[in-house]
């Protein structure tokens, strides 16, 4: 969480000018449902690897597919229909939108309410599926 302040807010404001619009406590709320989905993820990546070289090795490069795909780089909407879906099924993508909509245009709870259960169901779906198949191993 200081890394998320310290990255986000003190470089955007002192090198960029950028101030924040909207309620950075809403963001942090979001940021912690964001972590949690993502913690759901490798929990449920270190439940299929054998080893701790093989969940780091298939975590790389489903990271490196995730921050590519999230719109951060390239808008979604300019991307083929087949890789607009992939970005819809991935949680970066919420999270991207959600820092947008926040700190540049000042949006409040009602205007990430379907980022927020979209995230939630992430978190849900990827804990709940590493509980399951944690149980099955053992």
């Amino acid at each position: 969480m200081f890394m998320f302040s310290l990255g986000l807010f003190l470089v955007a404001m002192l090198f960029y000018g950028i101030v924040p619009l909207g309620n950075i406590g809403l963001l942090y709320v979001f940021l912690a449902l964001y972590l949690i989905a993502l913690l759901g993820f490798g929990l449920l990546i270190s439940t299929f690897a054998g080893t701790q070289q093989q969940a780091m090795s298939i975590v790389f490069l489903l990271i490196m597919i995730f921050i590519l795909m999230s719109g951060l780089f390239t808008p979604i909407e300019s991307m083929p229909a087949w890789a607009q879906v992939i970005a819809k099924c991935n949680p970066v993508t919420y999270f991207i939108e959600v820092i947008r909509m926040i700190v540049l245009k000042g949006s409040r709870f009602g205007n990430i309410t379907n980022q927020f259960l979209i995230m939630a169901g992430f978190a849900a779906i990827f804990n709940l599926s590493a509980i399951l198949n944690y149980k099955k191993l053992n």
